[in-house]
Order: C-alpha cells, then sequence, then structure tokens
C-alpha cells in the first residue's frame, strides 16, 4: 500500500465501508466523482474476496455507493475444499461436538480439514479408537510456524468469543469466511447453534449468507534496537511469528499486528498513572494521564470498552473508538474518529514510568521512551457469517448477552382515569 496513492471517499452504512485496496485493484474501483474535491475523508476502500473462493455478492442497484446492509450477502466463485476448525481447547465438554463436525465435514462433505496440532494431540481425541479414522485424515499446523493463509476456504469456530479472536490473529492478511457456533461462556460473537450445526452448514455452503464485515486495527509497534530481547522475537509463550518483524535501516524493529477487539495501553504493574500522548494524523491531540487507554474497533466497542464508559457501535459503522481507561481528567469522555485515520501513541517525555500494550489481550509488550504504536484501520476485515443476519444479531446479542435495556417491566393502569383521580 506504500506505493498507491488512493482517493478516499467516506461511505456510510456501505458494504465497503472503511476497508484499504492495494494499488493494483484501485485503478479498477476508483469512484471518479470525488475527484474534484481537495480533502478527503478517511474512508478507505475494501477488499471484497476472503481467502481464495469466497466473495461479496455485488450490489449494481447502488446509489452512491451507500447499499442496504441487508444485502451484505457471501456467494462462493468455486465450492469450498478446505475447511479450518478453530476449537476451544481445554474444554473437555466440547470433544464430542468437535468429533461430531469433523465426521460431518470429511464423510460426509469429503472436505479437507485443518486443525492446530495440539488439539489434534488431545490426550482424549489419542485414546478414542473409535475416531482414529477421521484423525488420521486431518490435516494439522503450529502457530506460528506453518502458514495455512492462502489454502483455508472457510473458518468454523467451536467456543466462545475468544475463538474468533484467535482465528482473526491466525490471518494477517485476507480472513476467509467464518462461522462461530455459541459453545463458550459468552457468546456475544458466535450466533450459530450448534445443535442443528449439519442445517447451518449446508447453507453457508450454499451461498448467499449474511455476513458482516468486522473491521480490524493494522498496528505498528516500532521499538528501538537497543530494546532488543528475546521476548519479542519468541514464537512460543505469547503466539508471535517471525514474519510479522520488520527490521528497517534505521536500526528499530517494527511489530506488525492485525487486531479485531482492541489495542489496549496500560500503566502495567506500576503505581504511577500512565502518561501517553495520542497524535491524529501526525498532529498531537491529548495527553491521556490516568490507567491507560482503549482504542478499538466497533466489534470491540461492546468488549473492554464498554467496560471503560463507550458507546456500543454496530460493526458495520466505519469507525476507530479512543476510551481512556480511569482518566484523570473528569472532562475526558470517549471519542470516536473516522475510519482510515492514522492514531499514534507515545510516552509522554515527562512520563515518570514505561506503558504496556497488549493487542486483543495478547502479545503483551513494554513501550518505553522513542517507541511508538501507530494504529489505522485495516483493509481486511473478518467477514463473519450472520445466523440472521448483520442487524437482528447484533442487538439479539446485546439483548442476550449484556442485557442491554432489560429491565422489570411497569405495570399498565387498569383505568386511564386513575392517574387524574389520584392526583385530584
Amino acid at each position: 500500500m506504500q506505493n498507491c496513492d488512493i482517493l478516499r471517499c467516506f461511505h456510510l452504512l456501505t458494504l465497503e465501508p472503511f476497508f484499504l485496496t492495494d494499488g493494483r485493484n484501485a485503478a479498477k474501483r476508483l469512484i471518479t466523482s470525488t475527484a474534484e474535491r481537495g480533502h478527503f475523508l478517511h474512508g478507505p476502500y475494501p477488499a471484497t474476496h476472503f481467502g481464495p473462493k469466497a466473495c461479496v455478492l455485488p450490489n449494481p442497484t447502488s446509489v452512491m455507493h451507500i447499499q442496504d446492509p441487508a444485502s451484505q450477502r457471501l456467494t462462493w466463485s468455486k465450492p469450498p475444499l478446505n475447511v479450518l476448525i478453530i476449537r476451544k481447547i481445554r474444554d473437555e465438554t466440547l470433544l464430542e461436538p468437535f468429533k461430531e463436525l469433523c465426521r460431518f465435514l470429511v464423510e460426509e462433505k469429503h472436505l479437507m480439514v485443518y486443525v492446530e496440532k495440539k488439539v489434534v494431540d488431545d490426550g482424549s481425541l489419542m485414546t478414542d479408537d473409535s475416531f482414529s479414522a477421521i484423525r488420521n485424515q486431518l490435516c494439522t499446523f503450529r502457530e506460528g510456524y506453518d502458514d495455512i493463509s492462502d489454502r483455508i476456504d472457510l473458518i468454523i469456530c467451536l467456543g466462545g468469543d475468544g475463538t474468533l479472536l484467535y482465528a482473526s490473529s491466525l490471518f494477517q492478511g485476507s480472513v476467509p469466511p467464518v462461522m462461530a457456533f455459541h459453545l463458550g461462556s459468552l457468546g456475544f460473537l458466535t450466533p450459530f447453534k450448534f445443535e442443528s450445526f449439519k442445517t447451518e452448514v449446508d447453507k453457508v455452503f450454499e451461498g448467499n449468507a449474511a455476513i458482516i464485515l468486522r473491521s480490524r486495527l493494522r498496528v505498528k509497534v516500532v521499538k528501538g534496537m537497543f530494546q532488543r530481547n528475546e521476548q519479542l522475537f519468541s514464537t512460543q509463550g505469547n503466539g508471535i511469528a517471525p514474519h510479522n518483524h520488520i527490521n528497517n535501516e534505521a536500526g528499530k524493529i517494527t511489530l506488525q499486528l492485525q487486531v479485531l477487539n482492541e489495542v489496549v495501553v496500560d500503566r502495567g504493574p506500576s503505581s504511577y498513572l500512565s502518561n501517553v500522548d495520542l497524535y491524529l494524523d501526525g498532529r498531537l491531540i491529548t495527553s491521556v494521564l490516568g490507567d491507560g487507554v482503549i482504542v478499538s474497533t466497533p466489534t470491540g466497542s461492546t468488549a473492554y470498552a464498554a467496560a471503560a464508559g463507550a458507546s456500543m457501535i454496530h460493526p458495520n459503522v466505519p469507525a476507530i473508538m479512543v476510551t481512556p481507561i480511569c482518566p484523570h481528567s473528569l472532562s475526558f469522555r470517549p471519542i470516536v474518529v473516522p475510519a482510515g485515520v492514522e492514531l499514534m501513541i507515545t510516552l509522554s517525555p515527562d512520563a515518570r514510568n514505561t506503558a504496556w500494550v497488549s493487542f486483543d489481550g495478547r502479545k503483551r509488550q513494554e513501550i518505553q521512551h522513542g517507541d511508538s504504536i501507530k494504529i489505522t484501520t485495516s483493509c481486511f476485515p473478518v467477514p463473519s457469517i450472520c445466523c440472521h443476519d448483520l442487524v437482528y444479531d447484533w442487538f439479539d446479542s446485546l439483548a442476550q448477552c449484556l442485557h442491554w435495556n432489560i429491565r422489570k417491566k411497569q405495570t399498565r393502569l387498569t383505568d386511564a382515569s386513575d392517574s387524574s383521580e389520584t392526583e385530584n
């Protein structure tokens, strides 16, 4: 993307709301009506293909590229062949659903199924002779060692919201469609019930399924060479893959990540307040003095950001949220900025202590003076398949998981005149 100068326009509730594209395809899809404008809002253009075979149905009837969210539909250019199953580990209750799904995909659908090696090596599966024939046909991989990004046509998650976050972290580029079954504790991002998994999977394979394009954050952490440590380059323990690091000529180490929920900068184990500077498109906006700051996607607005007092935003809205954590100023309220702007966080010159940063709750790193965290909207969203549609699923999750606006109902008056008689 460094070599392309993309005309950008803001798309409100569009099929293509807020994702960048590369220069090779941009020329084919430029919006010429914006060419006369002197300044463009940063609502970058998206990629519309996900994985090797999935894409979004075009909408030839759209006016000014504003599309009805109900028309966000998934289709297949070719039948999917390779399916990745992400299973919540250390949960014995998921063994039977996992085996049922594997049998269905391998024996009935004749698909190639990929799973993590540590899942296949589970003791309960190894000792199950009835599953040995299926287990021998599974393809395995190891996070941080094996690149499967160009092989997977569909991702199926078994577990809670963490399984979808983990699946997102495995694909630092284009993400295949994700179908998430609710077998965990919360289930805000997992709309499907496993009891009818065969019917639901068949519907997805037939195509024309509703999807939510969940935007991600592209994050770059630039650290000086003098801060180089073994943890930064280790693929064990923190799960950071070596190909995510770039050594540039200036002697810096750059860590690049795609984040689905949020980037959290906090004070770590220090008793002092966190003191970091926040820049937007190169301009200093404010200094954050408090326990930290959360930079989140609309998907992440219902996670840590909501607990810190932010508004909950529908995933289709092109935006980045900035939410302070226990700010020392009572007037420091959460803000929402347009998708596509670049935020930068650095340690303030007068900060008394270092800061710590984490990405979707993982890969925690210490931030020192001279380091910087650059955050913008990623060009690679997560296409999350809906059970019903992107409006119903989201509001249903708000009600079921967060008990949004659920209260004891007020009893109705038996007679409309009762209130006036009481007042008299």
